[in-house]
């Protein structure tokens, strides 16, 4: 960037700042000013520094109310602004909060806005016209909005905010959990996760110096990896439970793979977030394999194979019958019949007397 466009991007703070010192109330004066500096006008091609991210962060320790005006402030900067360097700091500064943010941040951007939508950040006709380095950045920008609303969709699917730094203890609940979720559960969760693959083989091409760019590629190469361990779990789950899918559930998980094959592990993922990873890469693509080759087994080859496919369905139908439809709900002797195929050595039945209820 030139000294006359340096200038005119320092007037422009200079001057955004000012109009926050004499519009906004006394309240809400300094947030407004944490969010401005964050997303500041000068250093256009540098990410918000660690000191004013640190600042707009430490609003998630006050209560909901300022939280909520954070990410209000931080919106309306985003939705406002024509600038491409400072649409992308905002979106950095929501992607630093998903990673680094208290839980009342998190829960204000995941709410925002309370009518809800998937592109609710609405940066998908972003243009900025004014040079050409300009108008190639603001393919970032609606790429990475667009990936925010990824991360934010799978957040919602998933039950936390997985993207997280802080969220360690629910990524163990939810991978601990995963064996007690029903098949459509656990594939719904695959599906979301794999989305989050897929847009990430979608990023637009690297920008050679621009250092907001630069650190886009660090938040997303973490968010590549999560994903990846994420996705390791469930299918190992799925290992275990092959048998006990229907017909329709078994295509839906054969083209989950065959997504997975195509973008989760790949040479170009892992050329851009770097081989230290590359084990879990293997791993994934090896699970994938794996999944691939006992699912055509099961379903595929014999008939004996369909056989035990219908009638592990028909035992899944009857053991969730409702007992207000005319059967009880515990029979005399009544074979337990898990979603998970890892207690299927274990012959465990339970006999169950029914005594008559007195009217």
């Amino acid at each position: 960037m030139g000294l006359v466009e340096d200038i005119i991007e320092t007037v422009k703070h200079k001057a955004s700042m000012s109009k926050s010192a004499l519009l906004c109330s006394p309240n809400t004066r300094s947030l407004r000013r944490a969010v401005l500096k964050a997303t500041s006008h000068d250093s256009s091609y540098y990410p918000p520094t660690d000191k004013h991210l640190s600042a707009l962060l430490s609003y998630g320790n006050a209560p909901r109310s300022t939280a909520s005006s954070v990410i209000s402030f931080l919106m309306d900067r985003l939705h406002r602004t024509t600038s491409s360097s400072v649409a992308l700091k905002s979106l950095v500064s929501l992607h630093v909060i998903i990673h680094r943010g208290s839980f009342i941040l998190q829960d204000q951007l995941a709410i925002f806005p309370s009518s809800g939508g998937r592109n609710y950040l609405k940066l998908s006709d972003f243009r900025d016209h004014s040079s050409p380095t300009n108008w190639e950045l603001s393919k970032w920008v609606r790429w990475c909005a667009k990936f925010l609303e990824q991360i934010i969709s799978t957040s919602r699917v998933l039950g936390c905010f997985l993207f997280s730094n802080s969220c360690c203890l629910e990524r163990e609940k939810a991978r601990a959990n995963a064996s007690s979720l029903l098949n459509k559960d656990l594939l719904g969760e695959i599906d979301s996760l794999i989305c989050v693959l897929e847009e990430i083989g979608r990023l637009p091409e690297p920008l050679d110096g621009n250092l907001l760019v630069d650190e886009v590629m660090r938040l997303v190469g973490e968010d590549y990896w999560i994903a990846v361990a994420e996705l390791v779990v469930r299918l190992a789950e799925f290992k275990e439970r092959l048998s006990c899918l229907s017909f329709a559930e078994s295509v839906e998980l054969v083209c989950a793979l065959k997504r997975l094959e195509l973008e989760g592990c790949n040479e170009n993922m892992l050329l851009l977030f770097g081989h230290s990873k590359k084990a879990s890469a293997e791993e994934l693509l090896s699970v994938v394999r794996e999944l691939e080759d006992e699912v055509g087994a099961v379903k595929g080859g014999s008939s004996s194979g369909k056989e035990k496919m219908a009638v592990s369905g028909e035992r899944f139908m009857k053991g969730s019958e409702s007992a207000r439809y005319g059967e009880p709900v515990l029979k005399r002797v009544n074979p337990a019949i898990f979603a998970s195929n890892r207690f299927e050595s274990f012959d465990v039945r339970f006999s169950f007397e029914c005594e008559s209820v007195r009217r």
